[in-house]
């Protein structure tokens, strides 16, 4: 699974995506109060828990989608055999935990697409 160029993308670029769907999900959660309201101000309660609950489960959603690719991000980085001659296996480790979307990002762009076929670590 480490070496699938799907897997790879996906989880590179998944956190971002499902950031996107966030604020779409509260786009819709704030669109349903708002078209919702009625001459007195005050908006309907199903409408206001049916709006939640879509918000909450995309939120879900996202942090367990980025949770999973930090964890795939991290064993991908303490099996390539490039990073482990220099410290740069911690400072991508450190850059997946405090930059958790864009960090799994650079490191697919830097360290699995730029390298050629022969030197990716892929070959681990």
């Amino acid at each position: 699974m480490l070496q699938s160029k799907f897997w790879q993308a996906f989880f590179a670029l998944s956190p971002l995506i499902s950031l996107l769907l966030l604020f779409v999900g509260y786009g819709v959660f704030l669109f349903s109060i708002l078209s919702n309201l009625p001459r007195g101000g005050e908006p309907d309660p199903s409408t206001v828990v049916g709006g939640i609950g879509v918000f909450l489960i995309i939120l879900l959603v996202m942090i367990l989608i980025s949770l999973g690719s930090m964890v795939f991000y991290i064993v991908h980085a303490a099996n390539n055999p490039n990073l482990r001659e220099n410290n740069l296996l911690l400072v991508w480790i450190l850059l997946f935990i405090f930059a958790s979307g864009i960090g799994q990002l650079i490191y697919w762009i830097i360290e699995i697409l730029s390298k050629p076929a022969g030197e990716s670590p892929q070959s681990f």
